[in-house]
């Protein structure tokens, strides 16, 4: 109970902590919410102050964080998909097939062989690891492209499409991360199979539907109880909140992708509400997502596997977490930015290809693939590499974002110079 009681403690005080520094910290301290939270888990655990040890809760850490994760990132999708302008999808499907279609898989891919070359585990095992590290994290993603420093900064074009894709892959990785499950547990012509009939055309397929569907019908409601003066501006201010927890769980409960499912009703719910009220429901969603993401680092910090990350090796610890971070995405958008018309010059292809955040999908994902198959490696090898992404990308993201900021001045005023 001293335990519990410490946690409740530590979440109340850092968001109130972040609600009133998070500003100042992100202009000076070049930090994110995200690497916060982390340290303050880590500094709480065993491996710190030893305040709490997770170790005496009596359930598997990886399980309880693969639950913290879905809620999480079922409030956090909501918020994404509120943030984006109205019809964004439609107006910008082509670059967006091209992030889902061509450099999503190129992340699979890459992550997967280098995890096989560097630690020598098993093909399947170390696709699957790399199809849990594939999806950019819409929370972490959010800490980067929300603020003021990335609003004085940063074109809105590149940080409604880093948000969409963040978003968007979140679900789309389910399929990756089933195909390598079924590759170990069956044989490759069964795998296949299923994956195809029940996992693409059911569980992928049947989520963007019921997405669609249940977002659709919720937003209509809400005119409607508007125009019949039957809703109260409080009641206004939860209807979110309670659609993503909805949602999550109608998708998991007919057995389809229910990630997914949340980012699509908040797209079909967005667009039907619009105008003012989706200005309000996004402003309330950024106030409510601090208060459930930040939790989610906090356990992680917790839990780190420090003993078991020193079993793969140091030198391949290394060589792991430079190699992924460097060339799971960044030479995809390099080759391809010009498919992606957001990205108009290199320096925001270098940007777009740095910041694609490992963080709370891969959390869910490696919890969810361990329970599937318990291969253990799939743990050790994501949480190093989602504390690796939040600590190199939480970083850098300010300088960055400034440097970024400042290439685009000079470049105007060049321009009305000449």
């Amino acid at each position: 109970m001293d335990e519990l009681n410490i946690l409740i403690i530590a979440i109340g005080a850092i968001v109130l902590f972040l609600g009133l520094l998070s500003d100042y910290f992100r202009r000076n301290w070049w930090t994110c919410d995200p690497l916060t939270a982390l340290l303050l888990g880590i500094l709480l655990g065993p491996i710190g102050l030893g305040l709490v040890n997770p170790n005496a809760w009596g359930l598997p850490k990886e399980h309880l964080l693969e639950q913290a994760a879905r809620f999480t990132l079922a409030i956090g999708l909501m918020g994404v998909a509120l943030r984006l302008p109205k019809n964004y999808f439609f107006h910008n499907w082509r670059p967006l097939a091209v992030l889902l279609g061509l450099v999503m898989p190129t992340m699979w891919v890459v992550s997967g062989f280098l995890v096989y070359l560097i630690l020598k585990i098993p093909f399947w095992e170390a696709m699957l690891v790399g199809a849990a590290i594939t999806p950019t994290d819409p929370i972490v993603s959010t800490s980067i492209v929300t603020g003021v420093v990335a609003e004085d900064n940063l074109p809105g074009r590149l940080r409604n499409l880093i948000s969409a894709e963040s978003g968007a892959n979140d679900g789309l990785a389910y399929p990756f991360v089933l195909l390598s499950i079924l590759m170990l547990q069956r044989n490759s012509t069964k795998a296949l199979s299923e994956w195809f009939y029940h996992v693409v055309l059911w569980e992928v397929v049947g989520a963007v539907l019921c997405g669609a569907l249940l977002g659709y019908i919720a937003g209509r409601l809400l005119k409607l109880a508007e125009r019949k003066k039957t809703i109260e501006h409080s009641s206004f201010l939860g209807y979110t909140i309670a659609l993503s927890l909805m949602v999550l769980g109608a998708g998991k409960l007919i057995g389809t992708d229910g990630v997914l499912a949340v980012f699509v009703a908040g797209l079909t719910f967005g667009n039907v509400i619009g105008g003012k009220q989706r200005a309000e429901e996004d402003n309330v969603q950024e106030a409510i997502n601090r208060f459930f993401n930040l939790p989610i680092f906090i356990l992680l910090g917790l839990t780190i596997p420090w003993r078991q990350w020193g079993s793969i090796g140091w030198w391949n610890l290394i060589l792991i977490v430079v190699t992924v971070l460097l060339l799971r995405r960044l030479p995809a958008i390099l080759l391809l930015n010009r498919l992606i018309k957001p990205i108009k010059n290199i320096p925001e292809a270098l940007f777009t290809g740095w910041f694609g955040p490992i963080g709370v999908a891969a959390i869910f994902y490696a919890g969810y693939s361990l329970r599937r198959t318990e291969v253990e490696e799939v743990w050790l090898v994501c949480s190093l590499m989602i504390c690796a992404s939040i600590v190199a990308q939480g970083l850098s993201a300010t300088p960055l974002t400034k440097l970024y900021g400042k290439y685009i001045r000079n470049k105007n005023q060049l321009a009305s110079e000449s």
